[in-house]
């Protein structure tokens, strides 16, 4: 794949150039002003839907070939949902790009005041590996309905997908439109070292702040979706099979290569062995394989070696096998685990699953604070008093109280982390939000001009200021 190749350094420098070359034909169109009619707008995204509706088999061969992911699992977690964010999208658009009247104080009378969502300009949008067409192109969905041109670079450790989405969209979009550019760290420090006017990027923690520095110099708007170690709670009066069963089922979603998953699971001491029972008996129910399409691969050797040396033998107590040819790690469950631990220490992202017990609910927040904010947490319980103080004591980007990443299907929520999991958010209107900037207008009448605020100041006129505010 083109990605793959190491480039020289000439190489490098003549991207560079051409990078530069790009985004100078893009900020040009954007300032043609063709990009903001909302009827381009929807056209474009129309074009988009179409494009990957008519392309699903190519689509689905090529993550395969990254992942090994089934189509059963290319449509739901990938294409189904893209495809719901753009209707979304159409069906609100010039609701969301009409000027938007708001309250004038009588400071100011008499005038109007409202607020008109402009466009940023150029957006670089940088995608992830884990579920590239989802994450890759939901972005670019806000993007192109705030009014932006937009270059995507996808992830180089999903060459497959990342080549089909730059055939496809280079094919069918004007290059000063909408660009794909591929290629590893090389390339993508040669794109940063560039001005964009909005950079969004997917990935981890540590590449989130080299990001955020390339931006620094231009003060460019960035937006960061990042990670964390993902608490899931269980408490003694959860509603235990359908928590397990919820939690399973998001915990080895796409092999728990996903950032909103469960990272290891806190549950009260007098259900912890109900508890482990359960979630084996629902592993075992669910089979997962890569052949009966409900598992992949993980995705590159280095995080393979990576997740295995995370598991410890002496605390397993299910699973543990893996087959390095195929990348197969199994689903694994680890008990007696400290905060200490190895498996601890960061973000799992593959089916590896510590579970720790506490006795209060005050341990299992005190041990959930140990940690960087996380990008979701998740509670299982029916008691009201726990369910408001998890809401109100642990902080996190977002998350569910008796279910498990479903929050990320919901339009009207905002996607998006906290502290070290992320900056800003996305989705449904958010998406919109992200990629444009809320002009304040303040458009006053010129029949009268009360002399208030004119020299020369009285005592008279501050009295009546001071009543005005």
């Amino acid at each position: 794949m083109p990605n793959t190749i190491k480039k020289t350094d000439t190489e490098i420098t003549s991207f560079e150039t051409e990078v530069k070359a790009l985004i100078d034909t893009q900020r040009k169109f954007f300032y043609s002003n063709a990009t903001k009619p909302v009827s381009f707008r929807i056209a474009q995204l129309k074009k988009l839907k179409q494009l990957l509706k008519d392309n699903e088999a190519q689509l689905h061969k090529a993550i395969y070939a990254d992942l090994r992911k089934s189509e059963f699992d290319n449509l739901t977690t990938e294409l189904l949902p893209l495809y719901s964010e753009i209707d979304y999208a159409v069906k609100n658009l010039k609701k969301w790009a009409t000027p938007k009247r708001v309250k004038t104080t009588i400071l100011n009378f008499p005038s109007k005041s409202y607020i008109v969502a402009e466009p940023l300009g150029v957006s670089l949008i940088i995608g992830a590996w884990n579920f590239p067409y989802n994450i890759a192109l939901i972005p670019i969905v806000g993007a192109i309905a705030a009014g932006n041109t937009s270059i995507l670079k996808p992830s180089e450790m999903a060459p497959a997908t990342s080549a089909i989405m730059a055939e496809l969209i280079n094919k069918n979009f004007p290059s000063n439109y909408l660009k794909v550019l591929q290629g590893g760290i090389p390339e993508t420090t040669a794109i940063l070292k560039q001005r964009f006017d909005k950079i969004f990027f997917t990935g981890s923690p540590q590449v989130g702040k080299i990001v955020n520095q390339a931006a620094a110099p231009h003060l460019t708007n960035v937006t960061l979706e990042l990670g964390g170690k993902n608490p899931a709670i269980f408490t003694k009066d959860c509603s235990l099979n359908i928590g397990v069963k919820r939690m399973v089922s998001g915990k080895f979603l796409n092999a728990g290569q996903i950032c909103i998953t469960s990272d290891y699971v806190l549950v009260q001491k007098d259900i912890k062995e109900k508890f482990l029972t359960q979630v084996v008996a629902e592993i075992k129910k669910q089979n997962y394989s890569i052949e009966n399409g409900n598992f992949v691969e993980l995705i590159n050797d280095k995080n393979f070696d990576r997740i295995v040396s995370l598991i410890d033998s002496q605390k397993v107590y299910y699973g543990g096998n893996y087959i390095k040819e195929t990348r197969f790690i199994e689903p694994t469950i680890l008990t007696n685990v400290s905060v200490d631990d190895a498996v601890m220490q960061e973000e799992i992202f593959g089916p590896v699953l510590p579970v720790i017990e506490y006795d209060t609910i005050d341990e299992a927040f005190a041990i959930i604070q140990k940690f960087e904010k996380p990008l979701s947490a998740y509670l299982f319980s029916n008691n009201s008093t726990i369910k408001k103080r998890f809401l109100n004591e642990v902080s996190f980007g977002n998350g569910a109280i008796n279910d498990s990443i479903m929050q990320f299907t919901n339009h009207n929520l905002p996607f998006g982390g906290v502290g070290n999991s992320g900056t800003g958010s996305y989705h449904g209107k958010f998406s919109f939000d992200c990629f444009s900037h809320a002009k304040s207008i303040l458009s006053k009448s010129t029949w009268i001009e009360a002399n208030l605020k004119y020299y020369e100041h009285t005592d008279t006129k501050m009295k009546i200021i001071k009543k005005l505010f």
